[in-house]
């Protein structure tokens, strides 16, 4: 079964670390800047503040392939925060509470 490359041909910025190869579609909407992420979008110029502070530092990108089987689902970080990156361990509640954020993960559901 041929995979789908719609994620693969969205336009995204060079330092963007995470890509998932999919075996369903996603919405675009679903990688919307939230978080750390945003924060660093809105008050950076490109690449001078750093949203990536723990996962694999010694490496020059992070990069994630992963496949879905179909009626499985998992559950992505996109705080940056996670201590299982990149799936979310819920970090990203207590991160909201303190800074009154409201950045959620990336589920995604294999068709």
């Amino acid at each position: 079964q041929k995979k789908p490359t719609i994620l693969l041909e969205l336009p995204m910025p060079s330092f963007l670390r995470v890509l998932f190869v999919l075996t369903a579609v996603t919405p675009a909407s679903a990688f919307a800047p939230s978080g750390q992420f945003a924060r660093a979008l809105a008050t950076s110029s490109l690449g001078a503040e750093k949203i990536n502070t723990k996962v694999d530092l010694e490496s020059d990108k992070v990069v994630t392939m992963d496949e879905i089987e179909a009626g499985k689902k998992k559950v992505y970080c996109r705080c940056w925060l996670s201590g299982t990156f990149p799936l979310c361990d819920g970090t990203h509640a207590k991160h909201n509470k303190e800074t009154g954020d409201n950045v959620g993960p990336l589920i995604v559901k294999g068709a």
